[in-house]
């Protein structure tokens, strides 16, 4: 299956927990297997962490979507990360 329509279907099951449409939207251009080591990409679009290297992870896609719907990010807003942000997180924001 390609990565299009796994990254659809992550969407999907991630629509069920009640977030909201701008945050599915960008998350449905957003390719997370390109974030990942060339061994895990077959399992980029399921729904948990995924080791990206020096005991690190990159968040599970339920999480990254929580924490941008809960932020209400509109068009023109200027966000300010205090702590580490997931790299994911940093390219769905421009996505709105």
């Amino acid at each position: 299956m390609e990565y299009e329509e796994k990254r659809k279907e992550l969407v999907n099951q991630i629509k069920e927990e009640g977030i909201g449409k701008q945050v599915l939207e960008a998350m449905g251009k957003v390719p997370r297997h390109l974030f990942v080591s060339k061994d895990l990409k077959d399992y980029a679009y399921i729904d948990s962490p995924l080791p990206i290297g020096n005991r690190q992870t990159i968040s599970a896609p339920h999480m990254v979507a929580i924490m941008c719907d809960v932020l209400k990010i509109e068009e023109g807003m200027k966000i300010l990360e205090i702590e580490p942000v997931p790299v994911i997180m940093l390219l769905l924001w421009p996505k709105w």
